[in-house]
């Protein structure tokens, strides 16, 4: 938390950071490949302290089977607020069948009309985030 009660800054805790990934669907995933870091948007659910999307077989997928250790940040702007979360750790293709099945009750659809079965699991190692309180720029001078 910020000190200055005034400061258009706050630090968010664990549980606070946990409760707006549960209000958002829609985040960025970076990793690094070949050396370069690359991210993607993508759509997600936040369920027991862990993030799951879905995606297809193709270059997204092969960059996590390359390289299991992700960032991924969400974040929300309103009219007098906004936030950022960021979490920081592993991810793992799904591949056990009763796992599958678990990961299939999730309510979470592609936002494209494709077809994704292929289950992704993040498990954050580290949850940060910050809360901003908007508004015109202060006098500079």
């Amino acid at each position: 938390m910020s000190e200055n009660l005034n400061d258009p800054v706050e630090e968010l805790s664990s549980d606070t950071c946990w409760e707006l990934l549960r209000t958002a669907t829609l985040g960025r995933i970076a990793v690094s490949f070949r050396g370069e870091p690359e991210i993607t948007p993508v759509n997600f659910i936040a369920v027991n302290n862990r993030l799951m999307l879905r995606t297809s077989q193709g270059t997204k997928l092969l960059k996590l089977t390359i390289n299991d250790r992700v960032a991924f940040e969400t974040d929300y702007v309103g009219p007098h607020t906004a936030w950022s979360v960021v979490a920081k750790g592993t991810a793992r293709i799904i591949e056990a069948q009763d796992e599958i099945y678990e990961a299939d009750q999730l309510p979470l659809t592609p936002l494209i009309p494709t077809l994704k079965y292929v289950w992704v699991e993040i498990r954050p190692t580290e949850v940060t985030g910050r809360r901003f309180t908007l508004g015109p720029e202060p006098e500079r001078y």
